[in-house]
Formats: structure tokens, sequence, C-alpha cells
């Protein structure tokens, strides 16, 4: 994968990709065949020094230069119309190619005929470029050893072509997700059939037990091996096969799997052989899934043709790939941690809710999707010390572990600064404004405060409210109206008024047998689509239940909620009796 050139990185002056280091330093920089890498545009973003060799040119004498421009030739060492050039046409097709016979013009001048093949390199997302592996085939009317030689090496060639495409795909898929479930199922999909015939991922668990958690084959044979989520036997560290050394800190592994010795008393490994015979294995690989030090589980690669056993090669890509699953697996880990840390944390603060008099409230708290981070969404309700009711729906910035501790400090404080407040909401929330940046950690955050004001059992009823750079409370009134309450907008809290000035407050009589509405984001805001297009769902929605009961009306906007929201969701509603 190419994420940009990093000059200065070899010896010789050559640059090479920043993005993995270690691949292209053990593979490239000592292969023996020509590789050249370019951009979309074409400029050679790196070669390496067999490609110096072969073009007698350095490599910051190509660096940046256009490849066509400067190294492809007609026949008789004529400039080269682009339209006919097959790699610009592969260029700008975004499409893998390859040719026979293509000048290429050396820094001595002399023309070299050559044999190429190239593949694109995409970063999530973008296409990045080509890389380019080609070989001498001057003189290409030679003896029919000798064609049958180069047509091998060709083949060669392009096997490495796809086991580096292979690679970048690999790189980009895991980085698309924080699930390892749905990493590792990703994972099997690539490498099947692409590298392999079936594929196997072991991960040790906290306790020590080993777990098959995903089996890949070809579709439509042996289905039922498919799946994963196996708990395995356990094994000692004595255990001589391959398997059980890779999870034990072994290095990578390429053996024969049909005839692997299961010693004894190897429960694990007696399993493992038994998988490997019942989907016919010769040639096996098992490789590390590694996070520095840290061993997490195994891969197993299986190939199920005695004509195309694994290679040296293989190997080493199927251990860098390893390398990466292990760092998913690891980063999985420490995030679902984190999550679950997160999430106790906001439903301890959710408590139950008051219910005083014949008002009614209801609350509800949606975790983001799995894979998404957790935020600092919450909702509190309580009775302040005059018996008026406080409502809270707040969203601290940002998602994470952090944004979640910032919730709780923010909710402490404020239920501190409400209860014994007569005024308006927004004397407290400029209390809250102050305070935040000396005894909290929290940057930014937005809420809005209300008072409902007015005897619980009869009324009347008074909604007083300021707001922190929140969305706007939704008021729906008998006969079918529903508006958004605007009013009483301020800046979010972490802006610090410039004017010294008190936050903003609106007033709004309540009528009997209104629902009011209080949420996050989260409920309004999805991938793809404007605020004022959720604003106008939200509103529809919630006008189609306003007869529902309090919890059908929450429970029925949530599952509302079209999919792709990466957000948590907090929703907070209260509804005021009849006369």
């Amino acid at each position: 994968m190419v994420e940009g050139a990093a000059p200065g990185a070899g010896e010789e002056g050559r640059s090479w990709p920043a993005a993995e280091p270690d691949l292209w330093r053990q593979v490239v920089e000592q292969l023996g065949t020509a590789l050249m890498v370019v951009d979309p545009a074409a400029r050679i973003l790196a070669v390496n020094p067999a490609a110096e060799r072969l073009l007698g040119r350095t490599a910051d004498a190509m660096r940046g230069r256009d490849a066509h421009e400067l190294l492809h030739r007609d026949a008789g060492g004529g400039a080269l119309v682009r339209e006919r050039c097959p790699l610009l046409r592969a260029l700008s097709e975004r499409t893998a190619a390859g040719g026979d016979g293509d000048s290429y013009l050396r820094g001595d001048g002399r023309l070299l005929t050559i044999a190429w093949s190239a593949s694109p390199l995409t970063d999530p997302g973008t296409f990045k470029g080509m890389a380019v592996l080609f070989t001498d085939a001057t003189g290409d009317h030679g003896t029919r050893r000798e064609r049958a030689e180069r047509a091998a090496y060709t083949s060669a060639l392009e096997d490495l072509t796809e086991r580096l495409t292979l690679v970048a795909d690999i790189t980009d898929v895991l980085g698309q997700t924080l699930d390892a479930d749905e990493a590792l199922a990703r994972l099997g999909r690539l490498l099947v059939p692409r590298l392999a015939d079936w594929t196997a991922v072991d991960l040790r668990t906290g306790s020590g037990q080993v777990h098959r958690v995903a089996v890949t084959g070809p579709a439509g044979r042996h289905t039922a091996l498919e799946g994963g989520h196996e708990r395995l036997p356990e094994a000692g560290e004595a255990d001589p096969s391959p398997l059980v050394r890779v999870l034990n800190g072994g290095d990578p592994v390429l053996w024969d799997g049909v005839g692997a010795a299961v010693p004894p008393g190897s429960p694990l490994a007696a399993r493992h052989s038994d998988f490997l015979r019942t989907v016919g294995a010769t040639s096996v690989v098992t490789v590390p899934l590694a996070s520095g030090p840290q061993i997490t589980g195994a891969l197993t690669l299986v190939r199920t043709d005695p004509a195309h056993p694994f290679d040296a090669a293989d190997l080493e890509v199927v251990g860098d790939i390893g390398r990466r699953v292990g760092l998913v697996v690891d980063n999985a880990r420490r995030y679902g941690r984190q999550r679950a840390v997160a999430e106790a944390m906001q439903r301890n603060l959710l408590g139950p809710l008051p219910q005083p008099g014949r008002l009614r409230l209801a609350a509800r708290y949606q975790p983001a999707p799995v894979g998404s981070q957790v935020g600092g969404d919450w909702y509190d309700a309580f009775e302040l010390k005059d018996g008026t009711l406080a409502l809270v729906i707040g969203d601290v910035v940002g998602h994470d572990l952090t944004a979640a501790a910032g919730m709780s400090q923010l909710h402490g404080i404020l239920r501190s600064l409400a209860w014994d407040h007569v005024g308006m909401p927004g004397g407290v929330v400029d209390r809250l404004d102050d305070a935040m940046p000396a005894i909290t950690t929290v940057p930014m955050a937005t809420l809005v405060l209300a008072r409902i004001e007015g005897h619980p059992d009869d009324g009347p009823w008074t909604l007083r409210w300021t707001s922190a750079g929140h969305p706007p409370p939704l008021l729906l009134t008998p006969g079918g109206h529903a508006r958004y309450l605007e009013a009483g907008q301020g800046l979010l809290l972490g802006a610090h008024l410039s004017d010294g000035g008190s936050r903003p407050n609106a007033t709004e009589p309540l009528p009997p047998g209104s629902t009011l509405l209080l949420y996050t984001d989260g409920l309004i805001e999805i991938p793809g689509s404007d605020l004022g297009t959720g604003l106008t769902r939200l509103r529809r929605h919630a006008l189609g239940l306003a007869h529902a009961s309090l919890d059908t009306l929450c429970d029925q906007l949530l599952a509302r909620m079209p999919p792709g929201s990466t957000d948590d969701v907090a929703l907070l509603a209260l509804r005021l009796p009849s006369e």
C-alpha cells in the first residue's frame, strides 16, 4: 500500500512508501526483480535496486518523473504517444495489466525490451497508483527453452504482484472495523480462494484457553465446518505440534498437514489434525497472530492440491498478514474493554426516573452500533429542592472513554448546582460553564436544562429552559401539532461567552395532554443525510406516535431510525395529563 514517498529511507537515497516499512525492506529491497511504483498520474514514486540496475538510472534521477515520458519508447527508440501506452491505460482504468515486448530506454541510451505486470495499489477508499514489476525480455526470439524460462519468470512476477496486492487489500479491509469477529470473517473471504482453500483462526482467551473463532472454506464444500466459536481442548507447552508451538510463541511454520504426527496427550493437536484430514490438507501454513511480544492466536492456511503447495514466499506473506491481524484483534479487545466500561458507566448514571404526581416520564439510551466508538450522551430527571421537576439532555464532545467519564462529571456537578437554584435555568448553566475547565476534563459539551413548573397533578404547567448548543426540544400538542422549540439557544459549554453576558432562557406554556421530547443528535444525524432531513423525519415519526404510550413512543422512535447511524442516542420524554 502506498501512503506517499518518504525520502532518504534507503542507503542509496531510494525512497519507499511510508507505510509498511518492514514489508518493503524485507521483500522489495532484496527482490531480484525490477519494481517501480507510480502514482495515478504516472509519476514515479519509488524504484528498487533491481530497477536501478536494469534501467541504468538512479532512484533520485527517476523519482517524480513521468514514467511514460522518461522510459517508454517505440521499437525504433522514438517517443510513443500516450494514448498507445498500456500502462497509462491501466492507470486510468485502475485495473491490473501486463505486457510483453514494450521498449524502455536505459540511462545510457540503450533500448530494453521488457515483460511487465502491474497491479493497483489502494488505501481505504483511495486509488494510490500501480506497482509495476518488469524484467528484461531483450532477445525474445531465443530458444524454446529461453522462452519457457521467461514465461515461468513472468508467471512468478505475477504471483508476487498478487501477493503484494492481497496484503494491501487485507490491510484496507481490516482497517475498516473495530469488531474482531467481523474482521476475521472478512479476512477469510479475502484469503479463500486467492491464497488458500481453507483458513482457520484460533484465539487465546484471558484464561489461557483456545477458541476456534473462524473457519472459512470454499463455497458448497464441508459447509458444516464453516463458522467458528468452538472451544478447543487445552494443550501444554511441551506439545510439539505446529499449531501449539505457534500459540506458545513459536515462529511461523510451513508443514505437511497430512503427515503431522499427533503425540499422545495432545487433544488440541488431535482436534486440529482431524480438521486437516477432514478438509484434505496437503500443505499447511500456521503463523502467530501477535501484537508485539503478545501472542493472541494463530492463523492456519490450508491447500488441498498436491501440485500447488505453499512455499517460503507464501510463508513470509502469511506471516506479515498474521502480524496485521494480531494488531486488529488486540485493538478490538482493548476497544471492547473500553466500550464495556463506558457503557456500564453510562447505564449506572441513567437511574430510575421520578414520576411526580400525574406527570409521566420515559427515557432510553441506545449505545452506538458495535464497531463504533461509545460517546458521552446522557439524560437526567430529578426533583429540585422547591419541588420543581428538572430535565436534562446532554452530549459531551468526543467518542471514547474520556467522553463517558466527562459525562459522569457533568452529571454530578449539574445536579449539585441546580438542586437549590430557584431562578432561570440559564444561571445554572452559566455556573457550570465557569466551573467546567477547573473541575472537569470536558473540553466541550452540549445540553438542554429545563424546569417544569406547576403543580404535578393539575398544573398549569410552564416549561422554562436554556440550550447550550443542543438540538431543540420537540413539543407535541393535542390536535396533531408538533413544533421545535428553537428559542433559548446559546453557545455550547466550553466555548466561553466573550461578552460576559448571561445565557438566554425561554418560556413556553405546556397544554394538558402535550408531550415534550428531548434527544441527542444521534437520533437525527444519519451519515449521508443533512440535519434538516433528520429533524423532519423525527417530527413526522413523533406525530404518528403522539397517541401511543411514552414507552412505545421511545421504542418506536429508535426502531424507525434509518440504518447507518454510528452514534449513541439518549432520549427523554415527558407527558402531561389531559384535563
